[in-house]
């Protein structure tokens, strides 16, 4: 049973990372090449050609087409074949698959599914991607021994902060403030205030901050694989209230989170900020802060994962904090399994008569 959800759409790059060479991708355990044809648009293709079953980023481009390096069947952005060598007919058969792509604001988005539903409404936004008001800034590509679970099970907790990042994004103060839970919208959140308390070390180095703090965390997880989280500081003096986050010193970390195999997790990580938008310096710092903030997650969930691949004496337990990731899993669960099972109901027969 896949334990990946297909009709949906997954961040399979940064731009940065796609050019005019033909690159293997693996997301959702398929090997995918991609490139950029000659108008700069992202092709991605199915890297494994029907003949012989070479990799296709083994080959060679033809203009935008790609030739296969064994026997040089060839072909077109969309999966075509369009020349075999030494004959003329060209076998049915003789295709690979073209998956959808979108590209925006240096995200490149690909959709794993069935291409009749790939809908680019559907692509994650926000309004800060565009408003002059916000820095935009890229960050890494991380890789994690991990399944795609866990690691998005870590974007929507919280809890976690105070004890696994201790010295960056969190600390003591925040160990026994309840987290509040919502599993109404679209997506699962979490969040919490932690009042009158001592800055993290995250904005002592960004934000100046050196008397007591007003901060929150708000996680955001969206299925299948999108986590956005909203935090910062304010000085407690100022009082602010939730709705006028605002006014502090206000950043969105987005997570996309790509599922490579069922324990390779890519976590591509960028942030939004509010403050110093014209000054270079102030990513830099970020980055790093950040980077030992994720290398702290990578380490948990890597050794979790570890443990998970060893025979199970008993089912883990279960705790307050715990409602989030496992309202995530069930719409995980409940949309592969949609997935595999064909609605016929859409499209009632006429021998029945239906009175609900």
């Amino acid at each position: 049973m896949s334990k990946f959800i297909r009709n949906a759409w997954y961040v399979a790059a940064w731009s940065t990372e796609i050019d005019d060479d033909l690159r293997r991708f693996t997301i959702l355990g398929d090997h995918i090449v991609m490139y950029r044809k000659s108008d700069g648009g992202v092709v991605a293709l199915e890297d494994r050609c029907p003949h012989r079953l070479l990799p296709l980023s083994k080959g060679k481009r033809v203009g935008d087409n790609v030739q296969c390096g064994y026997h040089g069947l060839t072909f077109d952005c969309s999966g075509a074949c369009v020349r075999v060598p030494g004959q003329t007919n060209l076998p049915k058969s003789a295709y690979v698959d073209a998956f959808p792509i979108e590209e925006r604001h240096g995200i490149v988005w690909i959709w794993m599914g069935d291409p009749a539903r790939a809908d680019t409404s559907k692509v994650f936004d926000m309004p800060e991607f565009t408003d002059p008001g916000w820095k935009v800034h890229h960050g890494d590509a991380l890789h994690l021994k991990s399944n795609y679970l866990n690691v998005a099970e870590n974007l929507v907790d919280p809890a976690h902060v105070s004890f696994v990042h201790p010295t960056t994004l969190g600390n003591a103060a925040s160990e026994n403030v309840p987290v509040h839970v919502q599993t109404e919208g679209e997506a699962i959140l979490a969040w919490r205030w932690i009042r009158d308390a001592e800055p993290i070390g995250f904005f002592k180095g960004f934000g100046g901050f050196t008397g007591n703090v007003d901060r929150w965390h708000y996680y955001y997880l969206y299925t299948p694989c999108t986590a956005i989280i909203d935090f910062g500081s304010a000085p407690t003096g100022d009082a602010i209230a939730e709705e006028d986050r605002n006014k502090g010193v206000r950043i969105f970390a987005l997570h996309f989170i790509t599922p490579v195999t069922e324990t390779h997790t890519i976590d591509r990580w960028m942030h939004i900020r509010n403050t110093a938008i014209d000054d270079p310096e102030a990513e830099v710092t970020m980055d790093k802060m950040f980077r030992v903030a994720f290398q702290e997650d990578k380490e948990i969930l890597e050794a979790v994962q570890e443990e998970e691949n060893r025979p199970a004496k008993r089912r883990p337990i279960r705790i307050a904090i715990d409602k989030g990731p496992l309202v995530y899993r069930k719409r995980i669960n409940d949309l592969i399994e949609l997935e595999r099972t064909e609605d016929l109901a859409s499209d009632p027969s006429p021998a029945f008569v239906y009175h609900d």
